[in-house]
């Protein structure tokens, strides 16, 4: 993995972030599983007061376009919704063992997701375009669906069709103006 990583926050630029599932597992393979994490993205979104850009969610991992969050900054937003949507996950997994094979998994390590996550700064409009395009084609290079309006865990709809999704996507009025003052 990477070593002395160093991440470039407070410049205004957006980020483009990258998290993949514990070993490449297909954890985000189900509807359900998908819609949930929406559910988280949109509550962390609101709590720490940044603007989703844009975003899709795959089987194995996740790419969101964002801002830079009002409160904190992307290495927090990236621990609350990794640790809101695993212990959301863990819970129902255990509500649903068999309370007589539970000792099996009393020491067996859970994990949801890889322990780092990519963060490309995204520092013009053409970058922008061209993560948003690569973000609302994944499905369909990954042969998911045939065309990207087809998969509903992505921002295309909102862009396309400007239909309301699970993420509200570039509202922008969250974002307050920093006013730095005067050099002395």
């Amino acid at each position: 993995m990477w070593r002395n990583l160093k991440r470039y926050y407070g410049a205004g630029d957006l980020h483009f972030i990258t998290c993949s599932c514990y070993r490449r597992q297909p954890l985000l393979g189900t509807a359900r599983r998908r819609d949930l994490f929406l559910t988280v993205v949109e509550q962390v979104r609101r709590r720490y007061e940044f603007v989703v850009v844009g975003y899709v969610v795959m089987p194995e991992h996740i790419h969101l376009l964002i801002s830079e969050p009002q409160k904190k900054n992307p290495s927090t937003v990236m621990q609350a919704l990794k640790l809101g949507f695993a212990r959301r996950v863990l819970a129902q997994a255990r509500r649903q063992r068999n309370p007589s094979q539970a000792r099996l998994f009393d020491y067996a390590p859970q994990h949801i997701w890889q322990k780092r996550f990519y963060d490309f700064n995204v520092w013009s409009e053409r970058k922008r375009i061209e993560k948003l395009r690569y973000m609302h084609r994944n499905p369909v290079q990954r042969g998911l669906v045939a065309s990207p309006e087809l998969w509903r865990w992505s921002s295309f709809r909102a862009y396309f069709f400007g239909e309301p999704g699970a993420v509200r996507v570039n509202a922008w009025e969250v974002l307050k103006m920093k006013i730095r003052p005067p050099a002395a």
